[in-house]
């Protein structure tokens, strides 16, 4: 008889745990599930809350199963018990008005799986909560809280504040509301339109709060610092290309590799190459193919580009922004993709969103569906392709997340283009009080099929305050000629323009007026 194995009984089935980037995709179903997928949290959501706040994020799993969420960030009192709606408290669930030393602790999300549920999983949520809080040292915790028992009741009581109070003196049993008064969560006011799609509760919450009972009345206590440790300085270094005729793709990947190892000399951390830049293997065969047979035929060189940036990445010690090369997907579309690659190995693919007329008409490009923020050693990073950059939706989508420096490899061909690219990136980095980093090709390709002209200055840009660069023009150069930029952002002036500068965009945004909602979920 084979003996069978028995399991071990130290290993626990259930666990309450930070979240990690890994749960994200977990995440999206979990909340699909709940709210329907129309209304489950988008991957972009679930990483942006991650990045904010890390040590808020927390899921239980049962199993190896995720059945249980539980999403936090950080707010000042001032902000955090006012009347307020769920978008524009949580920044349209990207926990991007977090404050890390706010004083208070909001409460943005409990999920739990529904055949799960009578396990307590919300229970062990919100105690992780609340050690958290107390941990943090915080005034509190703080959420609108849903009614879900309001819309079957209120003609019956007359009024949603009828109902509540009802609900409070214990003559009416709320599913959740009564949850909540349970766990010591006291009632401040009726929130109206908190969640207007929260039928059950008609667009109602109750806005609650738990305070540190180990505070009492005693002033505020500073904050702990964050564990997330980012460098005070970071360099980049962007390349402005000379397009030239080359024989074969060995010739491309050594002029590749000679700029990535001038910026690994002069220690950058990251280096950025222009959109298209791989336009330049044209050269090497010459074919008379239609527009969009070149653009296909250049997509077979896919996997080497991928794995020269890659290699080049771990060989230099550098996080490379590759530009931008034409990929075929497995539909057959062709899609405009920077394959960002990072020192350590792995590889991330950021999509244009946005062809212009002549990519999408010449080339046949069709447009991505997602911007996502890039997790790097030196912080989150977006990328803008070129035309994407005129779309201030994107760049505020990426800061959302959290990135602190957005990319934006171009490839325009007079300088009309140019300056449209120019002048929209530094709205970009004024309105969201972030760095972009330009870079584009110069040269052109005489004989070449389907090859434009170039014109190209390449830049490095931050916000407009004293703390910045003059002009808010960290470097720039001559238009037309081959060069590397460098420039040294400090991501701590970004903080102090953020929080206390002569203008603060991302806090003044009127989040009662007007928010963006992003139809499509990447995973």
């Amino acid at each position: 008889m084979k003996a069978v194995a028995k399991k071990n009984e130290n290993t626990p089935i259930l666990t309450l745990r930070q979240a990690v980037p890994g749960d994200v995709p977990a995440l999206v179903d979990l909340t699909a599930r709940v709210y329907t997928p129309e209304w489950g949290h988008s991957a972009e959501m679930l990483r942006s809350q991650q990045t904010h706040f890390p040590e808020g994020q927390f899921v239980v799993e049962y199993e190896g199963n995720i059945v249980g969420y539980c999403g936090t960030f950080r707010l000042d009192e001032s902000l955090a018990l006012k009347p307020h709606t769920w978008m524009q408290i949580t920044g349209g669930g990207m926990a991007s008005r977090h404050n890390p030393d706010g004083n208070w602790l909001y409460g943005m999300e409990v999920v739990v799986h529904p055949d799960y549920r009578g396990m307590r999983i919300g229970q062990r949520l919100y105690q992780a909560r609340k050690r958290l809080c107390m941990d943090l040292k915080l005034r509190g915790i703080t959420f609108g809280g849903r009614i879900p028992g309001l819309a079957r009741n209120v003609q019956r009581y007359g009024t949603p504040e009828a109902y509540l109070q009802a609900v409070v003196e214990g003559r009416r049993r709320d599913p959740t509301l009564s949850f909540q008064l349970a766990n010591d969560f006291e009632i401040i006011e009726l929130l109206r339109g908190y969640v207007p799609s929260d039928h059950e509760s008609l667009g109602y919450a109750a806005h609650l709060v738990w305070r540190n009972p180990a505070l009492l009345d005693q002033p505020d206590i500073p904050a702990v610092p964050s564990p997330r440790h980012l460098p005070d300085s970071v360099r980049v270094a962007t390349v402005q290309y000379l397009q030239r005729r080359i024989k074969s793709f060995e010739e491309f990947a050594t002029q590749v590799e000679y700029f990535t190892d001038i910026a690994a000399d002069y220690s950058a951390d990251f280096v950025t190459f222009p959109e298209l830049i791989t336009l330049q293997l044209l050269s090497i065969e010459n074919e008379e193919l239609s527009p969009v047979e070149t653009i296909r035929k250049l997509s077979h060189y896919t996997p080497q580009v991928k794995e020269l940036f890659s290699h080049l990445a771990v060989r230099y010690n550098i996080n490379i922004v590759g530009g931008s090369h034409p990929t075929e997907q497995p539909n057959g579309d062709i899609h405009n993709v920077c394959y960002v690659c990072l020192r350590d190995g792995s590889v991330h693919e950021q999509e244009k969103l946005h062809p212009t007329p002549s990519e999408r008409n010449v080339w046949n490009i069709s447009g991505g569906d997602s911007a996502v923020t890039i997790p790097t050693d030196c912080g989150p990073i977006g990328v803008m392709i070129c035309y994407d950059s005129e779309f201030p939706e994107v760049a505020r989508h990426l800061v959302d997340q959290g990135a602190l420096m957005l990319f934006v490899p171009f490839c325009t061909d007079v300088r009309e283009g140019y300056l449209r690219v120019r002048y929209c990136a530094q709205a970009r980095a004024i309105e969201n009080q972030c760095y972009v980093i330009l870079s584009g090709n110069v040269g052109n390709l005489p004989g070449v099929n389907n090859f434009d002209i170039q014109y190209g200055q390449s830049c490095i840009l931050t916000p407009s305050d004293f703390v910045f660069a003059r002009d808010g023009v960290a470097a720039d150069s001559t238009p037309n000629i081959e060069t590397v930029l460098f420039a040294d952002l400090r991501l701590e002036s970004l903080a102090r323009a953020r929080n206390a500068g002569t203008v603060q965009n991302l806090k003044d945004r009127r989040y009662d007026l007007y928010e963006t909602r992003w139809l499509r979920q990447s995973r």
